[in-house]
């Protein structure tokens, strides 16, 4: 579905112009995403090495689902609130303008178009690190800019530094199209790879047209029992056992298992990617665990091939910022092909 954008109005310039308070889509307990509501909250003040963001764009991922509803557990011991979320308002991507900057901060001014991750970004203004932002590609819009920090970098990280995907090279993409899975179908069809895509019928447009030869629907065909092999494999969505994977990974293969979705409530799905850099020791493939972080030295690579023209955000649907909770439950129960975007502004 693609919804309207909505409208809001913030000043721009020192920290003294801005309003007192803010609109936010905010999760004050652990709950399911169609609990996030909106709520008025008071607009944060940038710290040393931050800056200030009116927001204008803002992307969903599955973290935010993760973050919203508490699982898997484990999240929850690593510093994101043991009995609620620390950080009551949702979202991470952003792209926005800087409005205020902080002590120690030399990469930006006000007035900057910037896009990366922010600390709750389905906000009209978000507090982001210095480190975490890079300058926004010209020419890029504020919706396709807050479809990629994480998706993106993420897809970056597991296709060229990760599995290393070379020219002439058989890759196949699980959960070809979802976030992770767009970016890295076109990153590996840029590389020069012979790229298959998994993904449901639905959505196999989707990934031909990002450059795959051929998508598979997973639910008529197990590729696990296909009668061939890959040189990469890109796990993105899938709870496929590192066993039944390795069937069609070649003998000196590379398998990269990205995050952690599914799986039980305690650490979800990321036992893989625990497992995998073990089971590595003992063959000659290569099984990796990714799990990115989203740097600016990350986002200024990102920036140079959207500049190039090798990668593109294939946003599907845009919510405003009242509905960042329907955004989020329609990604989660798989409604979305590609990329979903809360939109703050309505002039991009």
């Amino acid at each position: 579905m693609t919804a309207h954008h909505s409208t809001t109005t913030a000043a721009t310039g020192s920290a003294s112009e801005h309003p007192a308070t803010m609109a936010a889509a905010v999760q004050r307990h652990y709950a399911a995403p169609e609990e996030i509501h909106l709520d008025s909250v008071a607009v944060p003040q940038p710290g040393k090495g931050e800056v200030l963001i009116e927001v204008h764009a803002a992307g969903v991922d599955r973290g935010v689902w993760h973050l919203a509803t508490g699982r898997p557990f484990v999240i929850r011991a690593l510093g994101f609130g043991l009995r609620r979320p620390k950080q009551p308002v949702m979202g991470s991507d952003v792209a926005g303008v800087v409005t205020a900057v902080g002590p120690d901060v030399d990469a930006f001014e006000v007035g900057d178009e910037a896009f990366g991750t922010a600390d709750g970004s389905y906000a009209q203004f978000a507090i982001a690190r210095a480190d975490r932002l890079a300058h926004k590609p010209s020419g890029l819009s504020m919706v396709d800019a807050a479809a990629m920090p994480v998706s993106a970098v993420t897809a970056m990280e597991a296709v060229h530094d990760a599995a290393r995907v070379e020219a002439g090279q058989r890759v196949l993409v699980l959960g070809a199209s979802g976030g992770v899975g767009s970016f890295a179908v076109q990153l590996a069809v840029a590389a020069g790879a012979h790229v298959t895509g998994v993904a449901s019928e639905a959505k196999a447009a989707l990934v031909t047209a990002l450059g795959a030869e051929r998508s598979i629907d997973y639910r008529t065909t197990d590729v696990t029992e296909l009668d061939e092999s890959f040189d990469v494999i890109i796990d993105a969505g899938s709870l496929t056992s590192l066993r039944r994977l390795r069937r069609v990974l070649s003998p000196t293969g590379a398998l990269v298992v990205v995050g952690g979705e599914g799986g039980g409530s305690l650490i979800g799905g990321s036992g893989r990617a625990l497992v995998a850099p073990l089971v590595s020791l003992f063959t000659g493939q290569r099984l990796l665990g990714l799990m990115s972080a989203t740097t600016a030295a990350h986002l200024e690579r990102l920036s140079a091939l959207v500049q190039a023209g090798v990668v593109r955000a294939a946003v599907d649907s845009t919510y405003p910022l009242d509905a960042a909770g329907q955004a989020v439950t329609d990604l989660a129960a798989g409604r979305v092909a590609g990329k979903a975007v809360v939109t703050i502004r309505n002039r991009d």
